[in-house]
């Protein structure tokens, strides 16, 4: 077994004259390094596994008075903090405080309202807070935050001590206060709750022991990022500039109900664990947001709930990853209300979106996204009033897409988006891209879970006239008329066939003529082959097939053949068929004109 060493620093003037010194940095005296230096000769020759020293100055320098080596500071070797004992002699102490003994009673709090058994590291932290002076505890450039419960006592900071110092504000004159602690063990509970901070905080890359509180509290600014933490309670909590929780892990959920942020919120790939039984992961219902909420590559395991908020600028939850569930609600943003743009670019959704009565004055971006919610709805978008809507380059959502009472000045809607069921009554849009063949868009309607939806039809006609295509609107409206014709009852149906057979619904008038060429050419050679007896042989005009079986067409137009001839046996039913034939091609071709001129 090897042997340790213990070398005391040589003399200060504190020590000299008997006055506590804890952090305060004295040099060493003329005698002190003479005393270090006398050192040597007695650790000549020795070898040293580890050589650690007091990052004072006082205990450094004597290490390499002594000839010591490879020395690593080590902040648990602190002297023990005096607090308002610092350069004060014992017999002074005694003279107010006749018992007063150090390891029982401690120093009092010291100056600026120091807490008097605060460590080294929170004096470091204290000392540096009037000035707003950074104080780093990081270790390595690839250490992990989640592992802080292993850091020791020279990283540690009590959440009382921040507390104290947050609501106290020691302050100097010349000099912005300001919380910068990065790389720190918090341990107890952050209780900021009402309070009212004036000073920016920045707590990065820091592993809290406790879930912070900060329910009604007031700050000017906070920084959380990198940071690791049980979760935050952060209800109605006001930030008068930004709010950074960017690269944090929550293990627990996220409350920020009702706050109000002045600035931005910053949530880049932050992560949110699962929360209990009945409570969102993520909660920012009814949030007030001055600026943007962003938050790419998020991840939650349980709900995001937005409802009632208020963003001043756009929503970015590209690449996020939310996963509720199978049937769980995975983002809740009914009633929500963005000036900007909504960005779902490349999310990946485990459960069901709602945007119910949400309004977006810019994009709702669901561009290669993957939402999936098996047996129920994926995205319900339903009574929400939205700029654009773009639903492309994504495969089809694996659930229903519920759209109806939406108000959509444009939708980008891909037909291979499109899922398997759709709801899509009363949805209104103005534009309607990109240009597609009518076939590939009214696959989309006959998916409707409320079966013939005419309004959709409406809609879809309309979105093609706005934009010249009439043909397709005519392909689009001959369509309603088939699935119409589903819902009729026989007779009905019977007269849509003919309609549809005739002239395709008055779509098709081509159709019409074409028939009546068929049927003309049918009878002029029938009755050019056996011409039927004048009624009056005297009387009646010279016989023509052609004209004959025009009159026979044609119901209103007469050339004078049709009542001076009458044919007999089969050729007698062959009128008979012709004329019936010309009054249900007559029919169905007003009835198509009607409901063609009624459309425009």
């Amino acid at each position: 077994m090897g042997d340790l060493l213990l070398v005391r620093h040589g003399e200060t003037e504190w020590s000299r004259s008997g006055q506590h010194t804890s952090f305060t940095d004295l040099p060493l005296t003329p005698n002190g390094e003479e005393q270090a230096k006398s050192l040597a000769p007695l650790l000549a020759g020795r070898s040293f596994a580890l050589v650690l020293t007091s990052p004072l100055g006082r205990a450094v320098r004597t290490a390499e008075l002594a000839g010591l080596t490879g020395t690593v500071r080590d902040a648990d070797l602190h002297e023990w903090y005096y607090g308002a004992y610092e350069g004060v002699t014992t017999e002074e102490i005694h003279r107010t405080r006749p018992d007063w003994d150090l390891w029982t009673d401690g120093g009092p709090p010291g100056p600026d309202g120091e807490p008097g058994d605060m460590t080294p590291a929170e004096v470091r932290v204290w000392r540096a807070f009037p000035r707003g002076d950074d104080v780093d505890f990081r270790g390595p450039a690839d250490e992990d935050p989640a592992r802080g419960a292993d850091w020791g006592p020279e990283r540690t900071v009590r959440a009382a001590v921040l507390r104290a110092l947050l609501l106290s504000a020691p302050q100097e004159d010349g000099e912005t206060a300001a919380l910068r602690l990065a790389g720190a063990r918090i341990t107890g509970v952050l209780d900021l709750k009402y309070g009212e901070v004036d000073h920016a905080v920045r707590l990065s890359d820091c592993s809290f022991e406790n879930v912070p509180v900060l329910y009604g509290a007031r700050l000017r600014q906070l920084n959380l990022r990198d940071s690791v933490l049980p979760g935050l309670d952060a209800a109605t909590l006001r930030v008068d500039g930004v709010l950074r929780m960017s690269d944090c892990l929550f293990e627990g959920p996220v409350r920020l109900g009702g706050a109000q942020i002045s600035g931005a919120l910053f949530m880049d790939r932050a992560a949110v664990g699962e929360p209990p039984a009945g409570q969102a992961a993520l909660q920012l219902n009814h949030v007030t947001v001055g600026d943007g909420l962003s938050a790419p590559g998020l991840r939650a395991r349980g709900e995001v709930r937005l409802t009632g908020s208020s963003i001043a600028g756009t929503i970015d939850l590209s690449q996020a990853r939310l996963e509720a569930g199978t049937g769980e609600v995975a983002l809740d943003a009914e009633t929500l209300t963005v000036e900007g743009d909504v960005l779902l670019r490349d999310v990946d959704v485990l459960g069901w979106i709602g945007l119910r009565g949400a309004r977006v004055a810019g994009r709702l971006d669901l561009s290669y996204a993957r939402l999936a919610n098996p047996g129920s709805t994926a995205l319900r978008a339903s009574s929400c009033t939205v700029g654009e809507l773009w639903l492309r380059r994504s495969p089809p959502m694996a659930g229903a897409l519920n759209l109806r009472r939406a108000q959509l000045d444009v939708l980008f809607l891909e037909p291979d988006v499109v899922p398997e069921e759709v709801l899509l009554n009363s949805l209104v849009y103005t534009s309607l891209t990109p240009h597609e063949p009518a076939e590939r868009r009214l696959a989309m309607l006959e998916r409707d879970r409320e079966g013939y939806v005419p309004h959709a039809y409406e809609q879809l006609t309309a979105a093609y006239r706005r934009i010249g295509d009439d043909d397709a609107a005519r392909v689009v409206q001959l369509a309603k008329q088939r699935r119409r014709r589903g819902i009729l009852p026989w007779y009905g149906r019977l007269w849509g066939y003919v309609q549809d057979a005739a002239v395709g619904y008055g779509f098709r008038p081509l159709r019409a003529a074409g028939w009546l060429v068929s049927l003309l050419v049918i009878g002029s050679l029938a009755y050019a082959l056996h011409h039927p007896e004048p009624l009056k042989a005297d009387e009646a005009p010279q016989f023509n097939p052609v004209f004959y079986t025009l009159d026979l067409l044609l119901p209103v137009i007469s050339f004078g053949q049709e009542g001076a001839f009458a044919p007999t046996g089969g050729y007698q039913w062959l009128s008979y068929t012709l004329v019936l034939t010309g009054w249900i091609l007559a029919t169905t071709v007003v009835t198509g004109i009607t409901r063609t001129v009624s459309r425009q």
